[in-house]
C-alpha cells in the first residue's frame, strides 16, 4: 500500500509519501480500505513535536473507508461494510487495522470525508460541552476557536441543546457562516480583548462554562468564566507551554476540567453518542464542514495548509 511515512518529528516536509506494508487483521479487528482521512489537531502536533516510535511510521487518527476483512473474533462488522474509525495513529494509509471497537457504521447518505471528520470533533465537543461541562439549557457557553473542527460541531451541539453561544473566530465570512450554524455572538479575536467582550456582552457577569481546544487562551477563558463557572480544557492546538495563575479560579470557585478523547472515545455513552451523531449528520441536522481536500500523495502539503491558514472545519486526505 501507499502511505504517508513518518521517520522524524517536524515541520510538513517530513511526511513522504511512499510504499509501506500492508496492515494484518487482527482477531478482534478490521481491516479497512480508506476512503477519506481527516487531519486533526493531534496529528499536527505528533508529527511536529513527538519522535516516531518506529520507522516508517504512519501516523493518524481518523479514517473512514469500506471493510476488507474482519477477525475471528468480531460478530458485528461484515466485509463491504462502510465504517468510520478512531486509533492512536496509522489514518495516513491505503489500509487501516483497528480494533472493530474503534469503529462506526457509515449512515447511508452520510459523505465519506464528513464520516471520516465526524467522531473525533464532534465526539470531543459533546464530551466537552454534556459529560463533563454539564452544560445546561439556558447557559452561556464560550467557544474559543469556533471555527475549528471541534469549535463549529460544539457551536451546534450548544445551539441545539438551548445555550447562548459565544465564539472566538477571525473575520466576518468565517462568523457569518459559523451563524448558520447555531452561533449567537462571535468576538473576532484579533480586534478586541476577549475576556472584556465578554462581560460586556454579559452584563459583567460572565459565561458559564467554556470549551477551550486551544491551551494557549486558557488565562482569557478563566478570566471569561463566571463565579463558580466551568473551563472544559480540551486541546493544545495553540502549541503553548500551558502555563497558568490558578489563584483566580480558585478565589473564584471556578472548575477546570480536562478532556482527552484518546481513552474516551471507546467507553459506551460516548460511543453511542457519536454514532447518534453521525445519524443525524446524515439526517442533515448536524454540520461537518470540510474546509479544503489533498490527495494523500500531497499530505505534506495538507499539513502545512492545515498549519498555516484559518481553515474552517477539517482538512481531508483522499487515498
Amino acid at each position: 500500500m501507499k502511505a504517508a511515512i513518518q521517520n522524524a518529528p517536524g515541520d510538513p516536509d517530513v511526511l513522504h509519501y511512499e510504499d509501506a506494508p500492508d496492515p494484518s487483521c487482527a482477531r478482534d479487528g478490521v481491516l479497512i480500505k480508506v476512503e477519506a482521512i481527516s487531519i486533526e489537531g493531534g496529528d499536527l502536533i505528533h508529527r511536529a513535536s513527538t519522535p516516531p516510535p518506529a520507522p516508517k511510521h504512519i501516523l493518524g487518527y481518523a479514517a473512514a473507508g469500506e471493510i476488507i476483512a474482519v477477525g475471528a473474533d468480531v460478530e458485528d462488522r461484515f466485509i463491504g461494510q462502510k465504517v468510520t474509525s478512531f486509533d492512536m495513529s496509522g489514518s495516513h494509509a491505503e489500509l487501516r487495522a483497528v480494533k472493530a471497537t474503534r469503529t462506526w457504521i457509515v449512515p447511508g447518505g452520510l459523505a465519506i470525508s464528513a464520516a471520516a471528520a465526524l467522531p473525533i470533533s464532534f465526539g470531543a465537543a459533546f464530551h466537552s460541552l454534556f459529560s463533563r461541562g454539564g452544560l445546561v439549557e439556558g447557559e452561556t457557553v464560550l467557544i474559543q476557536s469556533g471555527a475549528g473542527g471541534v469549535g463549529a460541531a460544539a457551536i451546534q451541539l450548544a445551539h441545539r441543546h438551548g445555550a447562548t453561544v459565544i465564539a472566538t473566530v477571525s473575520g466576518a465570512e468565517r462568523a457569518a457562516r459559523l451563524a448558520t450554524l447555531g452561533l449567537t455572538h462571535p468576538i473576532d479575536y484579533r480586534m478586541v480583548n476577549v475576556p472584556e467582550e465578554i462581560m460586556r456582552l454579559t452584563a459583567g457577569r460572565g459565561v458559564d462554562l467554556v470549551v477551550d481546544p486551544v491551551g494557549s487562551t486558557l488565562t482569557d477563558s478563566l478570566a471569561s468564566l463566571r463565579l463558580e463557572g466551568r473551563l472544559v480544557f480540551v486541546g493544545n492546538a495553540g502549541r503553548s507551554s500551558l502555563e497558568l495563575d490558578l489563584w483566580p479560579a480558585l478565589q473564584a470557585n471556578q472548575s477546570l476540567l480536562g478532556v482527552f478523547m484518546g481513552t474516551q472515545l471507546e467507553k459506551p455513552d460516548i460511543h453511542k453518542s457519536i454514532a447518534s451523531m453521525l445519524e443525524k449528520a446524515a439526517a442533515g441536522t448536524l454540520e461537518v464542514l470540510i474546509d479544503r481536500t489533498f490527495s494523500l500523495a500531497d499530505a505534506a502539503a495538507a499539513h502545512a495548509y492545515a498549519e498555516e491558514n484559518p481553515v474552517l472545519g477539517r482538512v481531508v486526505l483522499l487515498p
